[in-house]
Parts: C-alpha cells; sequence; structure tokens
C-alpha cells in the first residue's frame, strides 16, 4: 500500500500539544508538502484520532538521542492498530522560559514533558529550591506558565514556545548536551510496502518465552544474514508482572528476501510478533 500523502489533498496530521510544542516543528518536516495541523492534548489523544481516522497522521516522539525510547509512544503502539509510516529527527534546543525575567533562585516551579525535564538535569540541580512538574508536551508546559502569569514558575520549552505565549528566555541552550536531537514518527492505520531507492527501516515488537537463551535464540536470524539492528529496548508488559517485550528496529524492508526470511525465523521462535511497519530512514 503507498503512502497516502501521494495524494493531491492536504492530509490532516494530528501532533500532541500547541503549536510551540516540537511535536509541530517535527510535522512541518515530515509532510514538506504542506498539511493541515491538528492540536491534540496528548499522545493517546492523537492515537486515538489515527485509529478512528478522525485525521490521516499522528505524530508523536518515538526516541531522544540522550534518554532514549519514549515508554509512551512505545506503549500506545504496541497496543493501536497503527503503523509507522515516516522518520525524522529534529534538534532540540531547550530555554528556561517565565513571564519575566527574575534570578533563578527565586523559581519555585519548573513545568515541562518528562522526557526534558530528564535532559535538563545540570539545569535543576542548580534549582534545588523548585519543583519540577511533568505537562503533556513542553508547548502546554509554557502555555501554562503564561496563563498562571507567576514569575516563581518557568518552563522548559522551545524560543517558538516563549515567543508565542509572551514568554521572556530566562536562559537559553540549557540542554545538558549541546547536540540532542529527537526522532519523530508519522503513524497510520496503513502499512507502507513501497519502495523509493533510499535505505528502509522496519521497527516490529515481539514477546520469547520465558526460559534461558530465548533471546539469543530470537535473534540469531538476524546476525546470521548481517542485518543491523538499529534499536533493541525491552518494556513491561503490564498484565503479566516481571515479564517483558522487546521492540526493535532493523535496517531493511519486509520485502527484502533476507528481511522476510529473518522475520519468519523469529515468528516461529517467539510467542508474539508485531510488525509495527517500514519507512525511509532518516539520520540527522
Amino acid at each position: 500500500m503507498h503512502d497516502h500523502t501521494t495524494t493531491e489533498t492536504r492530509p490532516t496530521v494530528a501532533y500532541p500539544g500547541r503549536d510551540g510544542a516540537h511535536s509541530a516543528a517535527a510535522a512541518d518536516r515530515l509532510f514538506p508538502g504542506g498539511a493541515e495541523l491538528v492540536p491534540l492534548p496528548s499522545f493517546q489523544a492523537v492515537v486515538e484520532a489515527t485509529v478512528a481516522c478522525d485525521v490521516d497522521y499522528g505524530v508523536l516522539p518515538m526516541e531522544s538521542s540522550l534518554v532514549g525510547p519514549v515508554a509512551e509512544t512505545h506503549d500506545l503502539l504496541y497496543t493501536a492498530p497503527l503503523a509507522i509510516t515516516r522518520e525524522t529527527a529534529i534538534p532540540i534546543r531547550h530555554c528556561l522560559v517565565g513571564v519575566e525575567r527574575v534570578p533563578l533562585e527565586e523559581i519555585r516551579i519548573v513545568r515541562s514533558h518528562p522526557v526534558a525535564l530528564d535532559q535538563c538535569r545540570l539545569l535543576l540541580a542548580r534549582m534545588p529550591q523548585a519543583t519540577a512538574i511533568a505537562a503533556p508536551t513542553t508547548g502546554d508546559a509554557a502555555a501554562e506558565v503564561a496563563a498562571h502569569g507567576d514569575p516563581t514558575e518557568a518552563a522548559i520549552a522551545s524560543e517558538r514556545a516563549a515567543a508565542l505565549h509572551g514568554l521572556a528566555v530566562l536562559e537559553a541552550d540549557v540542554g545538558d548536551h549541546p547536540e540532542a536531537y529527537t526522532r519523530f514518527v508519522a503513524v497510520a492505520p496503513h502499512m507502507r510496502l513501497d519502495r523509493n531507492g533510499t535505505p528502509w527501516r522496519t521497527a516490529f515488537s515481539f514477546v520469547t518465552d520465558h526460559q534461558p537463551g530465548a533471546l539469543h535464540r530470537a535473534l540469531e536470524a538476524f546476525a546470521r544474514h548481517s542485518i543491523d539492528l538499529v534499536q533493541l529496548v525491552s518494556r513491561p508488559i503490564p498484565q503479566t508482572p516481571w515479564r517483558y517485550r522487546f521492540d526493535a528496529v532493523l535496517t531493511g524492508h519486509p520485502l527484502d528476501p533476507v528481511v522476510r526470511e529473518s522475520l519468519e525465523e523469529l515468528r516461529a521462535r517467539t510467542r508474539v510478533l508485531r510488525i509495527f511497519g517500514s519507512y525511509p530512514a532518516e539520520r540527522p
């Protein structure tokens, strides 16, 4: 099935947060031909709207170059009938923003998305008097600080979010590392199988038997066929305490003979195998 954005109509694309959220910038990059962007209040709302076909695509953060996989996205995609169709990596530059310029020691609350808070540990360590409070997105954090109008509250957000909500940049580039990227994906109710001559990736998830050597046996085919696994992470299975699934991404297309054969072998050696989608690879 081909990517629906090849049609002449502008696709509708949902993303979590507000216009100042990093997801909005990612949506612009994922759909450079133009799309009707639909902000929604949460990751869950984006998934639900995409599953219901209220929008053509959803955009979600998948992985941070600093703190690793975004657990909420991984878990939502595992339970939803959606597939990844595109990916992009954008640089993330965090700023500390507030209603007015005040010394850092006067700030009592810092709001942001949990991933952003995790990427700014050095800043938070310099502010032991401040309580970090999670927000649905960095854009929502900036909006909340603007709405409260309290100079003792600040947000970790983008410069774009600060400008949108009339906030002052208290400190720029507050991330722990100067080069930070977040990989975003576009998801849809269909799976791409077209080819365009560029390198492809295939995302999948599997559950092994609970016995010694099960993971090694599951992955053996990929090593034998020299298939590169660019990601392998474990996630707990909520309904079964102390049991885990493995989310992975390989380099290759599911119709490549060696990839197809390896996935067939994996299916035979695991209890559950789900394909999350195939898509052109992009690196920052």
